[in-house]
């Protein structure tokens, strides 16, 4: 009896050992599936937004004129070089909706909330607003961007106008309350910077001051402004520090900084293209391309159709230029007979851009040639335009190619081919409707890299280059790191040999 009763007693110790088992067990996989869930609730999986070339994160805000309404965006990576770009509110809500959208090609991510710290040289107001006429009162060498802008000249001097956009950028970027795409802030050691900004108006200072005065007897005031430029920069710690390889100089005018370039070569430049500068003073791996602001104003509300344009190629400009520009001749007696292409010359003169205004806007394809210089803005009023741009210009270079494909929304001939025969206008013919449209499309898709404005919006062409200096940033320091690599190496103790000093300008 008393084995019965110890037997069952054990059996019953199995059964609850078994059931305290389960329980435990349940209970563990309970917390552990628990802990998951607030794990991925607390770190939010955000929801996709598509958003213009970015490479790195960054912070935006919005205006709407009257007020500034700050919005932290932060990033996750996606695979590749991508990146996507999230609101924070939608942060919040993506953990019930989960539903991703496509990302844009082209970009990258960084963790911290700025694409590039740029340390900005506090240059007299004669290098820089002074030019446009603004007066300096106290310590201050910059206007009160709240209060007041100075005026920028119209015409053609504004397709050089780069250097006006990025200084007033940069000011911004220090007003709490003022609009700004974040893509670059101003710091106030250099030490922390990516890059040293040179804020001289060197197209403008071209443009207004290249010709002499009966006051000026031997050098234009141009020409003493580069030399008083290289005199203030060589002196700087900073230039000094580095020989001028982490600094950003604008030159976008091809003729704007002719004298001063070969002293200034160390730094990257910001141009229009290459046309007039050698290629070890500058070049696609160094520098940057930047675009021109457009002349013709931007089509809005184009409801314009392949049949309703009825030019099918158009150009008005110089015909007889040196260099590479004389396609331009050549192609004119090819095309002037052909009853739908306006091929014909034009200026700014009079009337000249609201022609131009309306030709573009009433033509299908847009005619790009080479001039003087490889580039010329006519490439970029065609885009305002939504003119499909028919580059011809071997040696042009375009801006933020290394992340925008040209070939989606430009027609490119080679020179050679462009003035056989009829061959071109054969070639512009066998485009039809429906690869017309898909390029038009895509032309309104990206004309916003292409804008000009202040305040800097993102995906406009101020961010846009700052961008494109951003992702120099990282060749610029292994060079700069590499060239340093000497600098303290004790003399050398072998016989005969002796330690030999890096240059300055050692690249």
């Amino acid at each position: 009896m008393a084995e019965r009763d110890v037997s069952s007693s054990s059996s019953s110790l199995k059964v609850v050992s078994r059931k305290s088992l389960i329980l435990f067990f349940t209970m563990i996989s309970v917390l552990f599936i628990m802990s998951w869930f607030f794990v991925l609730r607390s770190t939010g999986r955000p929801h996709f937004i598509d958003h213009n070339l970015l490479p790195n994160s960054k912070l935006f805000s919005t205006f709407d004129g009257s007020k500034s309404q700050m919005q932290t965006q932060n990033v996750e990576s996606s695979f590749g070089n991508r990146a996507i770009l999230v609101d924070s509110k939608e942060v919040e809500e993506s953990s019930e909706k989960e539903k991703p959208e496509k990302s844009d090609v082209g970009k990258c991510s960084r963790n911290d909330k700025v694409v590039l710290k740029v340390f900005m040289y506090d240059l007299p107001s004669e290098f820089h607003f002074g030019l446009l006429g603004w007066k300096a009162s106290g310590n201050s060498v910059w206007p009160d961007i709240r209060t007041v802008i100075p005026g920028y000249p119209g015409g053609l001097n504004l397709q050089h106008s780069i250097e006006f956009w990025l200084t007033l950028d940069l000011l911004a970027s220090e007003i709490t309350q003022a609009s700004k795409a974040g893509t670059a802030i101003r710091v106030r050691n250099s030490s922390e910077a990516d890059i040293i900004f040179v804020p001289f108006f060197s197209s403008l200072s071209y443009n207004q001051y290249s010709k002499p005065n009966p006051q000026e007897k031997k050098k234009t005031r141009n020409k003493i402004l580069q030399e008083n430029l290289v005199k203030y920069l060589t002196e700087q710690e900073e230039w000094k520090r580095s020989g001028g390889k982490d600094h950003l100089i604008l030159a976008h005018h091809p003729n704007s900084m002719l004298d001063a370039r070969m002293k200034l070569w160390p730094a990257t430049f910001i141009l229009s293209d290459f046309g007039r500068y050698p290629s070890n003073i500058a070049n696609v791996e160094k520098d940057v391309i930047a675009p021109y602001k457009h002349i013709i104003s931007s089509y809005v509300n184009d409801d314009s159709t392949f049949d309703s344009r009825p030019t099918l190629l158009y150009f008005q400009g110089a015909i007889y230029r040196k260099d590479g520009g004389y396609v331009r001749q050549e192609l004119y007696y090819l095309l002037k007979e052909e009853k739908d292409v306006h091929f014909s010359f034009g200026s700014v003169q009079k009337d000249g851009i609201k022609k131009a205004t309306e030709g573009m806007r009433s033509s299908k394809f847009c005619l790009n040639i080479a001039g003087d210089t490889p580039s010329s803005n006519r490439l970029f009023d065609a885009i305002a335009s939504h003119c499909v741009p028919v580059i011809i210009s071997d040696e042009i270079e375009l801006p933020y190619e290394d992340v925008l494909d040209y070939s989606e929304f430009c027609i490119f001939v080679t020179t050679r081919d462009a003035i056989k025969g009829n061959y071109l206008i054969n070639f512009i013919r066998s485009i039809g409707k429906d690869e017309w449209t898909r390029m038009r499309n895509k032309l309104k898709e990206v004309k916003h890299f292409f804008e000009f404005q202040f305040p800097s919006k993102e995906g406009d062409a101020v961010q846009m280059i700052w961008q494109a200096v951003a992702r120099k940033v990282p060749a610029m320091k292994l060079k700069l790191n590499r060239s340093r690599r000497f600098y303290r190496s004790p003399p050398s103790t072998e016989k005969g040999l002796k330690s030999i000093p890096v240059p300055s300008n050692f690249w």
